[in-house]
């Protein structure tokens, strides 16, 4: 016998995304709660955003992690379903989360498949298929995971595995796809810099080595042209990384001494 129905809260960081929020929001418009944080945008995001929800909060943008953990607090229904701006809710994955609501399950939390897109094409190999990400679960039961680049959430309970699709148009042209590797890179070695140093070897071999794992392990070239170029930036990325890693060790470090001197 079903019970009451639950509430449904979608809460979506954003930032200088009027381009994109009215699809993500459009996709879940179909909630009880829609919450928008946003990092203080310059175009008409926001104004964009108080076209589907009056719960639109302004939060200097202080990393990723706090900004989704400020999101979720906000949030007031019985489960969250946390988005990107540059992420849609499938019909599929609608139907079966409506489903969740009106029936008692034992999972406090679910992976959802995430179909990513580079340019205009799904991409199905480099580990880009299924990407399952743990996004949707009760409300009280997640926190955020603090990290500064590929965050994430962890629930305290059991957790399951949904089918539909949560869309993901993350790289919609190359000058959008060079800003992301630049920009996660140097978060991606901001974290890792005190965790291991780089040396000369470790440039020259890691993107080369990134490269193979993408285009030939995860089977890249099956998706042709474009499972190369995800391959190349994949590698692109490591190179920054670690080139970026070695700048903080070796140049700044420098610097700061003789400054302190």
């Amino acid at each position: 016998m079903k019970g009451k129905r639950k509430t449904l809260s979608v809460v979506i960081i954003a930032g200088n995304e009027e381009g994109k929020i009215a699809d993500c929001l459009e996709s879940v418009s179909w909630a009880d709660e829609i919450v928008v944080v946003d990092s203080e945008s310059k175009d008409r995001t926001v104004e964009i955003a108080k076209r589907y929800t009056d719960k639109v909060f302004i939060k200097k943008w202080e990393g990723y992690a706090p900004q989704k953990q400020f999101a979720i607090e906000k949030a007031t229904c019985d489960w969250i379903l946390s988005l990107d701006a540059d992420e849609r809710v499938s019909p599929e994955l609608r139907k079966e989360i409506e489903s969740i609501l009106e029936s008692e399950t034992e999972y406090d939390g679910f992976y959802v498949p995430r179909r990513n897109f580079f340019l205009d094409k799904w991409i199905k190999s480099c580990g880009w298929y299924p990407d399952y990400q743990l996004r949707l679960f009760k409300n009280g039961k997640a926190r955020v995971t603090p990290k500064k680049v590929h965050e994430g959430f962890i629930v305290d309970g059991k957790v399951g595995y949904l089918k539909g699709d949560l869309i993901h148009l993350t790289h919609v042209d190359l000058f959008d796809t060079f800003e992301k590797i630049n920009h996660y890179s140097s978060l991606s070695a901001e974290e890792r810099v005190s965790k291991r140093v780089v040396k000369w070897y470790h440039i020259l071999f890691a993107p080369f080595l990134a490269f193979l794992s993408h285009f030939i392990l995860k089977r890249g070239f099956s998706d042709g042209v474009y499972g190369l170029m995800v391959s190349l930036n994949h590698a692109m990325t490591k190179l920054q990384t670690y080139m970026k890693i070695w700048e903080i060790q070796n140049v700044k470090s420098k610097v700061e001494n003789k400054l302190e001197r």
